[in-house]
């Protein structure tokens, strides 16, 4: 079997010629989005596109850096902050309304533990599977084979080793739950800095405007 096929069945491969051909349009794509007039807002989005392929009205603020581009899966709206890293050796799945705040980095690629096995340059890879309405923090690491549930946070500074479940604000390294995401977080934007009123209305008209306002009740 040859090591592309290896590679995507999950199964340890080493890096040939063939592959590195197949990282070559993601290399020439990420030059040019890392090089590109950084108020070319219109721009950025086509080659964003072009690079992952399936995506509605994502963003990336350059610089971004990927193995391949075409196993990253993002869903609507989805926006990565500047310096964000993807080695994307396997799938790579991100719900809707993802954001990654600066500097954050998602591995599928690893190696082995054992120096006798990593030194014959034998690496693999393990999707990562990141919900919708997801916000990872700035200098955050995704780690290899993770999978991060609906509607969590992960602070910034973590390091996610292990899964993590929905509806959950996770943090730390390793990373671990602090604390659910619960209807009393719809009344404080940051800490206990309640929403002033003229705000909350308009949010209220944004809710059902897009048909949520029965998802997020006031």
């Amino acid at each position: 079997m040859d090591n592309s096929k290896r590679r995507d069945k999950g199964m340890i491969y080493r890096v040939n010629d063939s592959i590195l051909e197949e990282q070559k349009p993601a290399r020439i794509l990420t030059q040019k989005l890392n090089t590109m007039d950084r108020s070319d807002y219109k721009g950025i989005s086509e080659v964003v596109k072009e690079l992952f392929g399936i995506s509605d009205n994502a963003f990336v603020n350059p610089p971004f850096y990927c193995d391949y581009g075409f196993n990253i899966e993002v869903g609507k709206d989805f926006f990565a902050n500047y310096n964000c890293t993807i080695l994307d050796v396997c799938k790579v799945k991100i719900g809707d309304n993802c954001l990654l705040a600066p500097n954050v980095s998602i591995y599928t690629a690893g190696h082995p533990v054992h120096p006798a096995l990593r030194n014959t340059l034998y690496e693999y890879g393990a999707e990562v599977v990141i919900g919708n309405n997801v916000w990872i923090g700035g200098n955050s690491v995704v780690c290899p084979g993770v999978k991060i549930g609906d509607n969590t946070v992960i602070g910034a500074g973590s390091v996610v080793t292990g899964d993590i479940p929905s509806w959950s604000v996770a943090a730390g390294n390793p990373c671990r739950v602090i604390r659910p995401v619960t209807e009393k977080d719809l009344k404080y934007y940051f800490r206990y800095y309640e929403i002033d009123d003229e705000a909350m209305a308009d949010i209220e008209r944004i809710w059902h405007e897009s048909g949520d306002d029965e998802k997020y009740p006031k």
